[in-house]
């Protein structure tokens, strides 16, 4: 009996050590995913230094496409909530409206589901000395067209065919051709559109496109594969920009962005402001004469 009680006890204690070692494995585990994710984050004081040194690198750029007269156009293209709009911000931000400027079309309206695919695209390319960001583009076709079943098979095939020749055409004409693609994990675009849900300043970006995209994640992903297997054309390449953080994925696609386009800093000298005109007589109205808006603050 007690040899049988002695080996029992000792299988009970190894069983023990067989758990202990599972938790002991499964705790390094998420242990060595948790450090994954933490390397990734950027922490906000090198953020804010490199979002401000890269945003005056962008003003040199925009000097110089407007000394040079360059046409440069940016597709920003990707998954829902994978970081396309908040890239775009921090580019433009710094930027002059004139020289930079943002295109991002509705839906096309029945007179423009009549024309040439690309005709109302085409408007909104660059004349000389600008730079134009489109907040998705032509490549809808590929995309949300495809999957939702807005095209038909006919005019997604021709879309293609024609669109390699498309952005040749645009190449050889001068303009400078840079394509993102923002790729987001399921789980990152999870969790954002649940914080979209109940934001009180962001729920407007939750569209019932959005919510669709996450049913049929598998089909957009089958439109990607396609898209770029027929698009990443060597005088337009396709980059990808990993965006589940979010920063970091702003730092590396301004970054990317100002390694395209060689340029030279036009930073004009100091000026010495001009003195103030002297007042020559002038009498300002009464204050009280004109209307102010209410200062609750």
């Amino acid at each position: 009996m007690a040899e049988k009680k002695s080996k029992k006890q000792k299988k009970s204690k190894s069983s023990g050590n067989g758990t202990e070692s599972s938790v002991q494995t499964a705790t390094q585990h998420v242990e060595i995913e948790t450090e994954k994710v933490e390397r990734k984050k950027i922490k906000n004081k090198l953020y804010e230094k490199e979002i401000a040194r890269l945003q005056i690198e962008l003003v040199k750029l925009q000097e110089w496409i407007k000394h040079m007269g360059l046409k440069v156009v940016v597709l920003f293209e990707g998954r829902d909530a994978a970081g396309k709009g908040g890239a775009i911000k921090r580019i433009t931000q710094s930027l002059s409206p004139r020289i930079c400027r943002v295109v991002a079309l509705p839906a096309p309206t029945e007179r423009e589901r009549t024309q040439w695919y690309f005709q109302r695209y085409i408007q909104h390319l660059p004349a000389a000395g600008e730079m134009v960001l489109f907040d998705r583009s032509w490549y809808n076709r590929a995309g949300v067209e495809r999957v939702m079943g807005f095209c038909t098979d006919e005019e997604y095939r021709e879309f293609l065919r024609s669109c390699p020749e498309f952005e040749r055409m645009l190449v050889r004409s001068g303009i400078i051709l840079i394509k993102y693609w923002f790729s987001v994990s399921d789980e990152e675009q999870e969790r954002r559109f649940q914080g979209r849900i109940y934001h009180p300043t962001k729920h407007w970006k939750l569209s019932p496109m959005d919510l669709q995209s996450r049913s049929k994640w598998i089909e957009y992903s089958k439109a990607k594969d396609e898209m770029f297997a027929h698009t990443d054309i060597k005088q337009a390449p396709w980059y990808v920009v990993d965006g589940n953080v979010k920063k970091r994925a702003r730092l590396n696609v301004i970054n990317h962005l100002l390694s395209m386009i060689d340029y030279e800093d036009l930073s004009p000298e100091p000026v010495e402001l001009p003195k103030r005109q002297e007042e020559g007589g002038y009498v300002r109205p009464p204050m009280s004469d004109q209307t102010f808006i209410p200062e609750f603050f």
